[in-house]
């Protein structure tokens, strides 16, 4: 080996995902918004992707307000089902998701964040209202009582503590259990469990934001239990954003995958749009959802020379 390299060790995963409306008849279609495109940066790769639309539409690749990639749809036909089908290829190499150097005057919790950062992370700041924070508080007071000193263990109880405490389920609903309801009912879906960590580390006095996406689950990945996931993401100054699944009870690492985030979890939806038609049923809806991982080995990567 290269005195200048070291081995980095590369998770990557083939991702299918399909999605099916039988509506009965033929029904006119408004614009769509795909958020189903992954996010990428230098831990986050993507090798391929495929979007695959039945009808036929003309599709247009745009950045939100947030800097997710989403596909802005127009069908060209009528028809009497839907097909939305986005296949790809990742690679992912954040295996160490704790190896990071926080900044000295946020190693310990509570801090406060600098002024730039209150300025630039204000969306992500917005408190629940005063009747859920006081609900929040009751149950952090009350389950959370082993806090640790320092940030990074104690945003790791903190998430520990909710994915012990709560029990989680596959909700097919559409829309998200608010997050006193959440806690009443003890327990809820992956999103449920992002929305209530979200507002609990709103309540004390943290930045964090919903991320939509995929996790890699031996037990359920392709199996018809296997869904897309989504979790939180937590600013801490030197660190940045760091994702915390409530549903595992993780940082996340390299088995996740993020296709979007926000502030507010609705406007990530994976599939956004509307039909038009005479008929009052509910269209059928199925949904398939595979990840695979693939083996490849460690690579060799040169280490920058210092200048």
């Amino acid at each position: 080996m290269p005195a200048c390299a070291k081995l980095v060790y590369i998770m990557q995963f083939h991702v299918l995902h399909e999605t099916r409306y039988d509506y009965g008849q033929k029904v006119h279609f408004s614009p769509h918004f795909l958020y189903l495109h992954p996010r990428e940066d230098q831990l986050l790769h993507l090798t391929s992707y495929e979007l695959t639309l039945s009808p036929g539409a003309t599709v247009q690749w745009m950045r939100d307000d947030c800097d997710n990639v989403f596909a802005s749809v127009q069908f060209t036909e009528e028809a009497a089902s839907l097909v939305i089908r986005s296949e790809f290829v990742v690679r992912s190499s954040d295996e160490k998701p704790l190896a990071v150097e926080v900044r000295d005057y946020a190693k310990s919790f509570p801090f406060s964040y600098e002024p730039l950062h209150v300025f630039n992370l204000a969306a992500y700041l917005i408190k629940p209202s005063a009747e859920t924070q006081a609900t929040l508080q009751k149950w952090l007071d009350e389950h959370f009582t082993d806090r640790p000193a320092e940030t990074l263990p104690y945003l790791y109880a903190l998430n520990e503590c909710l994915h012990k405490t709560l029990k989680p389920f596959r909700r097919d609903e559409e829309g998200i259990q608010p997050s006193t309801a959440t806690l009443a009912a003890n327990a809820g879906a992956c999103r449920d469990y992002a929305v209530l960590l979200i507002e609990m580390l709103r309540t004390l006095g943290l930045a964090a934001r919903f991320v939509s996406g995929y996790y890699f689950d031996p037990a359920v990945s392709n199996t018809p239990a296997a869904a897309m996931h989504a979790w939180a993401e937590v600013y801490v100054p030197g660190a940045g954003w760091k994702g915390l699944d409530p549903t595992t009870g993780l940082f996340c690492h390299d088995a996740y995958v993020p296709i979007a985030h926000a502030a507010v979890a609705a406007s990530v939806n994976p599939i956004q749009g509307s039909y038009i038609t005479t008929l009052t049923g509910i269209p059928k809806l199925s949904i398939q959802v595979l990840m695979e991982k693939i083996e490849i080995p460690f690579e060799t990567v040169p280490i920058p020379l210092s200048a």
